[in-house]
């Protein structure tokens, strides 16, 4: 793969490793790659950002996942999610969903026949610990405004509706062409950026559809998107103790 860098942000083309099932397909995006010599596919608690695609009326049967917090983001469509607890959740642009897997979660994904066909993100988020308990946080998020950021996920007690249990936060902005916005910083921490429709540039680097981006620092910069667009963005401390026995994310 492929890697540009300037300055202290590292760039990053679409990700080569896919999976494909048929009605279910997904790319798989690692954080870490974006970093020169990084040994670690992952960036310190964000493990992978797996883009998801699922046809009308595709199930994925009931699983289990451990020691990962998987979050289910859906700009459009929805995914619906059954698990060994007897929850029935729809997971849609207003509502989003965080599966703390901990020591053990089981869950089943499916579409329906009349649903649309369905691109979404799952998250993977490392924990700080083993065997967590396990937990499921389905909650309405609030409602987007145009070229303002919006933050979804964040650690335990942060001011975000959903929480993942290691020190990431999550949020997504919608773009108008040609309108500018500052990545989302924390100070000593670091910023992953992904392209999930539309184009951004910052200075003489463009980031098209399925890139991203890695600013290594907590250096103010400025996107600017070249069409409509629909970005997210993580900030991530990259010292945060982590484990890697996920069942996917690792």
């Amino acid at each position: 793969m492929s890697l540009e860098s300037t300055g202290t942000l590292y760039k990053a083309p679409r990700t080569d490793v896919s999976q494909n099932q048929g009605k279910f397909r997904t790319h798989f995006n690692f954080p870490g790659r974006n970093l020169p010599d990084h040994d670690d596919h992952g960036y310190g608690p964000l493990a992978t950002v797996v883009e998801s695609f699922m046809d009308p009326d595709t199930l994925i049967s009931m699983h289990q996942h451990r020691n990962e917090e998987i979050i289910s983001w859906v700009p459009a469509g929805v995914m619906r999610h059954d698990d060994g607890e007897g929850n029935k959740l729809v997971t849609d642009p207003e509502h989003m969903m965080v599966m703390n897997a901990g020591s053990g979660f089981w869950h089943e994904e499916r579409t329906l026949a009349d649903d649309p066909p369905l691109r979404m993100l799952q998250i993977f988020v490392r924990p700080h610990s083993l065997d967590l308990e396990p937990d499921i946080q389905h909650e309405p998020i609030p409602e987007p405004v145009d070229n303002e950021w919006r933050h979804l996920f964040g650690p335990e007690g942060s001011e975000a509706p959903l929480s993942v249990r290691n020190d990431v936060h999550f949020y997504d902005v919608h773009l108008e062409e040609g309108a500018s916005v500052d990545l989302p910083t924390e100070s000593g921490w670091d910023t992953y950026f992904y392209v999930f429709d539309g184009a951004v540039t910052t200075g003489d680097t463009h980031f098209g559809k399925t890139e991203s981006g890695l600013l290594v620092e907590d250096t103010a910069t400025t996107v600017t998107a070249g069409t409509e667009t629909l970005l997210v963005a993580f900030t991530i401390d990259p010292d945060a103790p982590v484990t890697r026995q996920g069942t996917i994310g690792r």
